[in-house]
């Protein structure tokens, strides 16, 4: 009777699946068809202007993951645009004598800080060659007002609002939850201020963590308001003052303290751009967008045989995890790059928090060995820390933007106990058993004792050297000063290059052209790695895994087991060198 409930349960959970893929496989099909008969060459106008409105998201790669391609079905034209691309379009309307002017529409923003500051970056390069810079807005968020500073003129919606706050972050804590539930964590950490699991671990916040992060907070605040400052003629000191005072929440609050131009109506909107575009119909502004501007105009001359690679490391560090930045995929690609007799030049464009540190030591040492035979240059995102930093330190140079995330140079382990979780709320009593006195240390049921918890702080001390030598070598720097300023503590790109931890403040565009300057190279083409995947190849990965997941849906047993399985992998004798979390800020 058993076998016979589970049988027909996988029976009607596995033909809902087939349904939903069966449609999934027939509107791609659809998807695919209508994409072929769309030009692969975008039509650029003799005259056009440059709309840039981040309703399409702007990522490392530009990879479109499968639930984004799934809204293409809806015949919607989303598309996310990689960051090189994006700058590089910038750039080359700079000097399109098709582009007229630049119209910035920041009603949405899909984009991160850090690439934020590069297409700033990129704008105020546009300015500089005397092409104008508009912005229009109905409401104001302040990641859209840091980036609409840099225009000729700003102009809002006269309803709008834009309240300014300054920079936030909350952070939560789950000691006291974990506890109630019977989970005890022990922490296993060499830095004070890596923060990591420190959630887990505390009722609040400590000194040290509070410190890094109202430091780091406050630094990429000021590079903000400077900027704004310095674009909009005001003392950065008058706009934290407006802002502390809340000052700064509508649209005549921002036209009053001269954060705005002009208040006007879409309708008056229109206007001013058709006298700008020199028409008199609204249906002859001929508009562009980044993606399809991108896709037109930056183009790989094939003709060309000298290259510089782009290698998007981006994701957490892993052996094995296909989503992220594993030694699986990535391990294959450096070497394949090296060998590469037609690459001359590496930039390797890190975004990531980090993860394990044997893998990042697996893709560190790959790195080197490329490094041996070709420039390998640095170029920070979002995030470059902790195991992040460690695929970073040893390179021919490091750029940052000041609002990246680095440094985190500390490493941690932690044991996750259930034991008494399982018996509170589930009754369900476990029995340890070993040929040695220690034979069940982290297996997800008995909490450390003294010894072994001791054993696993010798394994931490033993990389966070490993680490600190790796740093100090590799920036030409002491062991004592990388530990002083290490530690776990986190940095911003910024304060990193302060303190010799990065080199220079750019983006992944001036990496790229001191990678092509080492290698003595005037002409090349850009390769990028990895290879984009469609999304049809993401819905089929998504599909493989379909079969596992009606078994585990028809057997609470082995979702139960494989609970279990993977409570005691994460369990493992690993040490980590990741950044304690992702930030989500307020702007």
């Amino acid at each position: 009777m058993k076998n016979f409930l589970k049988t027909t349960l996988a029976v009607i959970v596995g033909s809902m699946v087939a349904f939903a893929i069966c449609s999934i496989l027939f509107f791609g099909i659809i998807g695919s068809l209508a994409s072929l008969g769309e030009s692969s060459e975008p039509a650029i106008p003799s005259k056009a202007i440059l709309r840039i409105d981040f309703s399409n998201p702007v990522t490392e790669l530009g990879q479109e993951d499968a639930m984004q391609a799934f809204q293409t079905f809806s015949f919607s034209s989303v598309k996310p645009v990689g960051i090189l691309k994006a700058v590089k379009a910038i750039e080359k309307a700079a000097t399109d004598p098709a582009i007229k002017f630049i119209y910035l529409n920041l009603n949405q923003m899909n984009i991160g800080m850090a690439n934020l500051e590069e297409i700033r970056g990129a704008l105020y390069k546009f300015r500089k060659s005397g092409k104008a810079i508009i912005t229009y807005v109905d409401n104001f968020s302040q990641g859209a007002y840091y980036l609409a500073s840099i225009s000729d003129k700003i102009y809002m919606n006269s309803d709008g609002s834009g309240a300014m706050v300054g920079m936030g972050s909350t952070m939560m804590f789950f000691k006291d939850l974990l506890g109630k539930l019977g989970i005890e964590v022990q922490l296993i950490r060499h830095g004070k201020f890596k923060a990591a699991a420190e959630q887990f671990i505390a009722s609040g916040i400590s000194k040290e963590n509070y410190e890094q992060n109202k430091e780091m907070i406050d630094s990429i605040w000021e590079t903000w308001i400077n900027e704004i400052g310095e674009s909009r003629d005001i003392d950065p000191e008058h706009i934290d003052k407006l802002v502390d005072n809340l000052e700064l929440f509508s649209a005549e609050s921002l036209k009053e303290h001269g954060l705005v131009d002009e208040l006007v109506s879409r309708d008056e909107m229109f206007t001013i751009l058709r006298t700008l575009f020199d028409v008199k119909k609204d249906k002859d502004l001929k508009f562009v967008s980044l993606p399809t501007y991108a896709a037109a105009a930056i183009k790989p001359d094939l003709k060309i045989k000298e290259k510089v690679a782009v290698i998007y490391a981006d994701g957490e560090i892993t052996m094995s995890d296909p989503a992220g930045l594993s030694v699986k995929k990535f391990y294959p690609i450096i070497r394949d790059v090296a060998q590469d007799s037609t690459i001359k030049a590496v930039v390797l464009r890190v975004n990531s928090p980090g993860g394990d540190a044997q893998a990042a030591e697996i893709l560190n040492k790959e790195l080197q060995l490329l490094r041996a035979k070709k420039p390998l240059i640095i170029s920070m995102g979002e995030y470059a820390a902790s195991g992040g930093y460690w695929i970073s330190a040893n390179s021919e140079k490091i750029y940052a933007d000041n609002t990246t995330i680095t440094g985190s140079i500390g490493v941690f382990s932690m044991a996750m106990n259930y034991g008494k979780g399982l018996k509170q709320h589930l009754h369900i009593n476990t029995a340890s058993i070993g040929s040695n006195t220690h034979s069940n240390m982290m297996n997800g049921i008995d909490p450390l004792d003294a010894r072994e918890v001791a054993f696993m702080q010798g394994m931490v001390e033993d990389i966070y050297t490993k680490f600190t030598d790796l740093v100090a070598k590799g920036r030409g720097l002491s062991a004592v000063y990388v530990d002083e300023v290490g530690q776990g503590r986190v940095w911003t790109g910024a304060d990193a290059i302060e303190r010799k931890l990065a080199d220079e403040r750019g983006g992944i565009a001036d990496a790229l052209d001191y990678a092509a300057a080492s290698a003595d190279l005037n002409q090349y083409r850009i390769v990028e790695y990895p290879a984009i995947k469609t999304p049809m190849e993401q819905f089929m990965e998504m599909i493989s895994g379909a079969e596992a997941a009606v078994k585990a849906v028809a057997d609470p047993q082995e979702t139960l087991k494989g609970i279990y399985s993977k409570a005691l992998e994460d369990g493992s004798f690993r040490v980590y060198a990741r950044h304690p979390f992702c930030y989500e800020f307020r702007y």
